[in-house]
């Protein structure tokens, strides 16, 4: 019995490791999503807009809000906050805090990060707004900043709640905004134990130390919402942020996450597919000196691509403006799609790549004379 098991779970492991060919890959969770954290494309999805209970999953929103504030000034990392009895009476994952006693914003972001600590999330709630209902009203009015369409919140921990739900395309766009604008992050995500107050706590990520290049972001659970995590691993100078939601168990939700992040991994690469000053097109110039501009990327481009397949891409001007001379150096006039097996699989903005300055009236004479001609014909 005990040899049929490890071959079993030899070839699921076997099979996260080598996954199926990119178009027929299909995660096991019922809700899942894929993106490429620099670019933001989105590789996989499933179920990707369906609102869902997340759980601990909630607290990436406070741990952006509270770097922000560190920020912006309005908190230091190494400010002391007394522990409330709010914060000291809530139920679920907590840091240990004691009601009346003193905690840094540090040991707050450490216990929120690798503990989820619920206390913690309520004291630098109420440390940066107040209260923490002031908190929750700035994570949804931040949640519709961030374009999070199927977001709302109902306090600061995931704790089960009425009408609190995210979507799992809303929980990756928010992942992304924590993970880019404030890396620091996975310096306490990627922490597998905590101390606090001589009580040490482990990490419940489990994609930590098991799958090479994780370094956070956050599991969740309750009955309502199943079993979910937000992962993020790098390799090869890209990194990918997954999310699955509503799985049955721990193992499951490892599994579909190792899985989804291998598909990613094994049949993607980010690699440079335009460079600034390269001339993609050109667009004509209404009375311009030349009569056309060519047109360039402001910089150099990179995107997720199919693994080794930069030698078929397309390259299409898509959506040219129409110009009237004089025009500038560095206008952005069309789109560069990047077509793959005729699909656009990503695309960016194209630039004047030089100025056109207007003709004088003898030449636009001229040419309103040519064209007269070549229109009776």
């Amino acid at each position: 019995m005990k040899k049929c098991l490890s071959f079993i779970l030899a070839l699921l492991l076997f099979c996260v490791a080598f996954p199926a060919a990119a178009q027929d890959f299909a995660s096991t969770a019922d809700y899942a999503v894929l993106i490429e954290a620099e670019t933001g494309q989105v590789l996989y999805e499933k179920n990707g807009d369906t609102p869902r209970p997340p759980a601990i999953i909630t607290k990436i929103m406070t741990l952006l809000l509270a770097f922000e504030a560190l920020e912006r000034g309005d908190i230091t990392w190494d400010q002391t906050t007394v522990v409330s009895e709010r914060a000291w009476r809530v139920e679920g994952s907590e840091m240990f805090l004691e009601v009346d006693t003193e905690v840094t914003v540090e040991e707050l972001i450490s216990g929120i990060s690798i503990v989820s600590a619920n206390d913690g999330c309520i004291a630098i709630a109420e440390l940066i707004a107040g209260s923490e209902d002031a908190f929750v009203a700035r994570m949804n009015k931040r949640a519709r900043e961030l374009g999070m369409q199927n977001t709302n919140f109902r306090n600061s921990t995931g704790l089960p709640a009425d009408n609190h739900h995210m979507s799992a395309n809303d929980i990756a766009l928010l992942a992304r905004e924590l993970i880019n604008r404030f890396p620091k992050v996975l310096e306490f995500e990627s922490q597998q134990e905590y101390t606090y107050g001589g009580i040490k706590q482990y990490n419940h990520n489990p994609l930590l130390g098991r799958f090479e290049g994780a370094d956070g972001l956050k599991t969740g659970w309750t009955p309502e919402s199943g079993y979910s995590l937000v992962g993020t691993a790098v390799r090869n100078n890209m990194r990918l942020i997954s999310v699955v939601l509503n799985t049955n168990s721990n193992e499951e939700r490892l599994l579909a996450s190792q899985s989804l992040l291998s598909h990613g991994f094994t049949n993607f690469e980010l690699a440079e597919v335009a460079k600034a000053g390269t001339v993609y097109g050109e667009l004509p110039v209404k009375d311009g000196n030349p009569q056309t501009v060519p047109l360039t990327v402001a910089q150099n481009y990179q995107a997720v691509i199919p693994r080794d397949s930069q030698k078929e891409l397309e390259y299409k001007v898509a959506g040219g403006k129409t110009l009237t001379a004089p025009v500038e150096e560095g206008i952005e006039a069309a789109t560069l799609e990047l077509v793959h097996q005729g699909k656009t699989i990503a695309s960016t903005p194209l630039v004047t790549a030089g100025e056109v300055k207007k003709a004088n009236i003898f030449v636009r004479l001229f040419r309103s004379l040519v064209n007269f001609i070549k229109s009776l014909f």
